[in-house]
């Protein structure tokens, strides 16, 4: 990397992932660039959901490096959680909470403190600001996605956002917002990996595709 050149936002090197006994993949290798959204796909059990674990600090890999923003973690070593913000398949907010109240506590959850208005305004763009003060056990499927979602909306994103299925439940207007997002993240410098079951409609930037199968086992991936 020449002098002035910025870090990758994501490099993994030689990382292996298991899940109990059973090891999903190993030796595997990515790198991710400033302005890049990359679309982890893989056959069902091999492994994406781990990863994205891994790479956000919520397990340990069994080997490997991870290298955030220029930043160093190994296998057993703290995650760097300023630089990064994960969103799982399932959307982590408190039912008994009020939806703003939720996304405010996500924000500071992760070190990010967004005032008032700003969380308004994220919702407002996710499309649910009329249900802001509703409890969040009262939202439908899609409504807690796009609440979830908003965190993307928040001020002050961190450079790599790793996303499990965040299209499920949401209809073409909340499709077409979160692709907004993803493109304006890009243009910032920010990167992006992330699951999908259903093809990307995403063209600006183009999504790379990562397939994770190449790093099984060989005895898997027979």
């Amino acid at each position: 990397m020449s002098a002035g050149t910025p870090p990758p936002v994501l490099h993994v090197r030689a990382l292996e992932g298991q899940r109990g006994e059973r090891t999903l993949f190993r030796g595997l290798e990515l790198q991710m660039q400033p302005g890049e959204i990359v679309w982890l796909r893989g056959r069902n059990g091999r492994g994406k959901t781990t990863l994205l674990r891994l790479l956000a600090g919520l397990a340990t890999p069994a080997s490997g490096e991870i290298h955030i923003a220029g930043q160093t973690f190994r296998a057993g070593g703290p995650a760097v959680r300023q630089s990064l913000l994960y969103i799982g398949h399932a959307n982590a907010l408190k039912d008994d909470l009020a939806a703003h109240e939720a996304l405010a506590f996500l924000g500071a959850l992760h070190g990010r403190h967004p005032p008032a208005d700003a969380v308004a305004k994220a919702l407002q763009r996710l499309g649910v600001a009329n249900r802001a003060r509703a409890p969040v056990r009262t939202l439908s499927q899609g409504q807690r996605r796009r609440v979830a979602l908003a965190r993307l909306a928040l001020p002050d994103a961190p450079p790599l956002w790793l996303l499990d299925e965040p299209f499920d439940a949401l209809d073409d207007l909340g499709i077409a917002t979160l692709n907004t997002l993803l493109a304006e993240h890009a243009r910032r410098g920010g990167a992006a990996l992330l699951t999908s079951h259903q093809a990307l409609s995403l063209a600006d930037p183009a999504p790379r595709v990562f397939t994770i199968d190449s790093f099984a086992p060989a005895a898997a991936a027979a």
